[in-house]
């Protein structure tokens, strides 16, 4: 699905690649919702970097490596979109996040992750057009305080990279949801 998006994930498709009819498939999964699911969750498991940042590391750490994640597999944002994640990788990721927003004092551990994981969503979704973004004109006639603000990042690419951007504003949000 990382090359062909989610136009490429079908029953024929998988059907295909396992070599057996299509209709076979319908005694393992009700559909192509099944299927999205299967990939989504199959694709965390696979990601060695969220993996070992499950078993160690911070809130930080685990939503930048959640961050990396979705920009590789930029479909994941897409199915997340139109379909709560439910499969065990996904699942132990909400798990480890609630656990540690709890312990690290937020008063409702569970918003906190939502909050966390839709930023950390969108940010991926958006990056691909980063570069659109920094050459794309702004009037400054209609705004010219975003104008200038635009021309200060067009000069220094760093200023609008999208990691970065994601790192600062995830450090703005955790010092908000926790004691921190």
């Amino acid at each position: 699905m990382d090359a062909g998006g989610l136009r490429a994930l079908t029953l024929r498709a998988v059907a295909g690649e396992l070599g057996v009819a299509p209709a076979s498939l319908y005694s393992r999964v009700s559909g192509v919702d099944d299927l999205f699911d299967l990939a989504l969750d199959a694709a965390l498991g696979e990601d060695s970097e969220v993996r070992d940042c499950l078993e160690r590391d911070d809130l930080h750490r685990i939503l930048l490596a959640f961050f990396g994640h979705l920009i590789r597999h930029p479909w994941a944002c897409h199915v997340i979109g139109f379909r709560a994640p439910r499969g065990p990788h996904y699942l132990q990721l909400s798990e480890r996040l609630c656990r540690l927003l709890e312990e690290a004092g937020s008063s409702d551990p569970l918003t906190a992750s939502y909050a966390l994981s839709n930023f950390v969503i969108g940010s991926a979704m958006t990056a691909p057009i980063s570069g659109d973004e920094r050459a794309a004109p702004v009037d400054e006639r209609i705004a010219p305080h975003y104008a200038a603000l635009h021309a200060r990042h067009r000069a220094d690419p760093q200023l609008a990279d999208p990691q970065l951007i994601v790192d600062s504003g995830l450090s703005a949000l955790l010092a908000q949801l926790t004691r921190a």
